[in-house]
């Protein structure tokens, strides 16, 4: 596999693929092709027996991932009823792999990157972890993030982080205090944590394992699906046009609050 936002790194000996967003330059946000690349890595690793599970991180020390690129123009249909959304096929789940997936996160996750932390199984965080969620700032539904998130934490955690926007952030910490992440690690130990996690469970018989994802997500799925039948309603509803967000992403900064 040929990518050029996403790097795949297979060990055969411990059965564990690491997958590594990387536009470090843009903060590891997902652009289209990055989108197509996380979809086929997924699919890829679906047909590889030597891989039994993986761990998911982004490059670089400042950002896991800051959600969709904004330079991304994806044109939508003027119907309430649909909405074109490339971050729906990035998650693992969504490509219908059922190997266990452990993401490591370093700096920043924002946005979009909840598609992906929201289909992985466990969290590890680094201590400069910072979690939040820019669209109501900018005059955006949050609905697929929050549909996932509200799997993970306390309904007033993600209805905090949603409805806050960009004026604080959930620090890695609180994060954890939560539920939301599984391992909280000194700063920069968090990729080599999941992976001593990913080999533990590489080393489990495969049946079992993928079973096992299987029945959680199970637990989990129902829920999800009504969640994300209101979603494209919601966001043609209430999002404000193009233009508009533009000039607020423009007129806001980033002076965040962490706590």
């Amino acid at each position: 596999m040929t990518t050029t936002t996403v790097r795949l790194e297979r060990d055969k000996e411990s059965g564990v693929a690491v997958v590594t967003l990387d536009r470090e330059a843009k903060l590891n946000a997902i652009d289209l092709d990055m989108a197509a690349e996380l979809a086929a890595a997924w699919c890829e690793l679906r047909f590889d027996d030597t891989v039994r599970a993986v761990v998911l991180t982004g490059a670089g020390a400042r950002a896991f991932c800051t959600g969709i690129d904004r330079s991304v123009d994806v044109p939508q249909p003027s119907s309430p009823y649909s909405i074109d959304d490339p971050l729906l096929t990035i998650g693992p789940k969504a490509n219908d792999l059922w190997k266990p997936v452990v993401a490591a996160v370093r700096g920043m996750a924002c946005g979009g990157a909840f598609y992906l932390l929201g289909e992985a199984e466990f969290v590890v965080a680094g201590e400069s972890a910072a979690f939040f969620d820019p669209h109501t700032t900018y005059g955006m539904v949050s609905a697929y993030e929050t549909a996932l998130l509200a799997q993970r934490m306390p309904y007033g955690e993600v209805a905090r982080m949603a409805l806050m926007g960009t004026a604080e952030r959930m620090s890695a910490r609180r994060a954890y205090e939560v539920g939301f992440v599984s391992e909280l690690t000194p700063e920069g130990e968090e990729l080599a944590a999941a992976v001593r996690s990913a080999e533990v469970i590489a080393g489990y018989p495969t049946e079992a394992v993928q079973g096992t994802v299987r029945a959680v997500w199970a637990t989990r799925e129902a829920a999800r699906a009504q969640a994300y039948a209101q979603a494209p309603h919601l966001i043609a509803l209430g999002n404000l046009p193009p233009e508009r967000q533009a000039e607020l992403f423009g007129k806001r900064g980033a002076d965040f609050r962490i706590r």
